[in-house]
């Protein structure tokens, strides 16, 4: 299957369990790949048979941007499920959240969790 990535989206949002997350915000990256049949767009070059990156991005910005959650995996979750159902040629989604600066104590370098959903 054809993938379309779209890499390190950066976002502010307001999601965390700690009371300071919520309030406070913080950055958050989303990289999405998601698997489409894009042969009949490389084909003629129209940009009616592919995905618009435009919309992706937007779609993610309203999802990380919007309504906080708690943990990541519920960001990423909520991201795959509406990329699904916004763009019916999509076959599969995949979404890695990254969480650079959780308020944990060592040293490394972000925090991460990668889902795959398919239809």
């Amino acid at each position: 299957m054809d993938k379309i990535y779209v890499n390190q989206m950066d976002f502010y949002g307001y999601h965390g369990v700690l009371p300071e997350e919520t309030r406070l915000g913080q950055r958050f990256f989303v990289d999405l790949v998601v698997e489409a049949d894009l042969k009949q767009a490389g084909e003629t070059d129209e940009l009616q048979y592919t995905i618009n990156y435009a919309e992706l991005y937007k779609s993610c910005k309203e999802i990380v941007e919007g309504e906080p959650y708690q943990l990541i995996e519920a960001v990423a979750e909520k991201i795959a499920s509406v990329i699904l159902r916004e763009f019916p040629s999509i076959k599969t989604c995949h979404v890695k959240m990254i969480k650079p600066n959780p308020p944990i104590q060592g040293h490394y370098h972000s925090v991460a969790v990668e889902i795959k959903r398919s239809r």
